[in-house]
């Protein structure tokens, strides 16, 4: 892998139709399953990399009539959540542009700060978490799920598709990410100094037909967009010649009647102290 970093500050997943209908495609009820039991009426809750609000929504109707707020640092992403939180109804939903390693709330606003592949990306894990405990009340509750790539998968595949997911990695490496995050999620926490730790992990299955159709269609119109490509091979991360022989298994796998992925992910609740 090249040691060269391939963007500065920019989300390594982009913006493209393709990532926002993933992002889209998220809720609380499937993607924060394991911090929704811990939500009350009348808390106060900020999402922090909130994206296009479709998980912060939910989050929004487990605590009202308490105050959510959703931060982003992208201006379009932010345009879509209050779009999504006045569809809803959703009025105890506030978004903000900016950015999460310097938010703009007082000392201990928040009985539960959540985010969701956001520590993935962000290039100061320890720094972040400071910023959010600071936010959050004694007593207050962090939740985070973050993405395993190496845990990821899609079977049936030859085994030269599996580096399509190392290059996946070494992708989110290079923009000074974390691709592992969601196995290091625990000692991070720990680190940060939260108590109570609780570590488990899940995935987002693909086994439907639709499943399937969605996930080629993210896995070609974002990972073998020419974008993607033009960068992975001029930091040499891999070649052209790779990525169109992921295109063509990738295809194969498409209708492969037994065809069938999952994306691993790591989530922890932590209580600050």
């Amino acid at each position: 892998m090249s040691d060269a970093t391939y963007t500065s500050a920019d989300y390594t997943m982009g913006y493209s139709e393709e990532f926002r209908q993933m992002l889209e495609w998220r809720s609380a009820e499937s993607h924060a399953t394991y911090l929704l039991p811990h939500l009350a009426p009348g808390q106060s809750l900020l999402d922090f990399g909130c994206g296009p609000g479709t998980i912060t929504v939910g989050l929004a109707r487990a605590v009202a009539p308490g105050a959510l707020h959703g931060i982003d640092m992208e201006e379009s992403q932010i345009e879509l959540a209050r779009a999504a939180a006045a569809s809803g109804g959703h009025d105890n939903a506030t978004f903000h542009v900016g950015d999460v390693t310097r938010l703009p709330f007082d000392d201990d606003t928040f009985d539960v700060a959540h985010c969701h592949t956001v520590l993935t990306h962000v290039p100061d894990t320890q720094a972040t978490l400071r910023e959010v405990r600071r936010v959050v009340k004694a007593g207050g509750l962090i939740a985070s799920r973050e993405m395993i790539a190496e845990a990821s998968f899609m079977s049936p595949v030859p085994e030269s598709l599996e580096g399509a997911w190392e290059t996946l990695g070494n992708l989110i490496s290079a923009n000074r990410g974390h691709p592992q995050m969601g196995k290091e999620l625990k000692a991070s926490f720990v680190e940060a100094g939260l108590s109570d730790v609780r570590a488990s992990a899940s995935f987002d299955v693909f086994g439907t037909p639709k499943d399937i159709a969605f996930l080629y269609n993210v896995a070609v119109g974002w990972f073998l967009s020419p974008e993607v490509v033009e960068a992975a091979t001029k930091y040499g991360l891999a070649t052209q010649e790779q990525f169109d022989e992921w295109r063509r298994h990738i295809d194969e796998w498409k209708g492969d009647p037994g065809a069938f992925g999952c994306i691993a992910f790591g989530q922890c609740l932590g209580t600050n102290p």
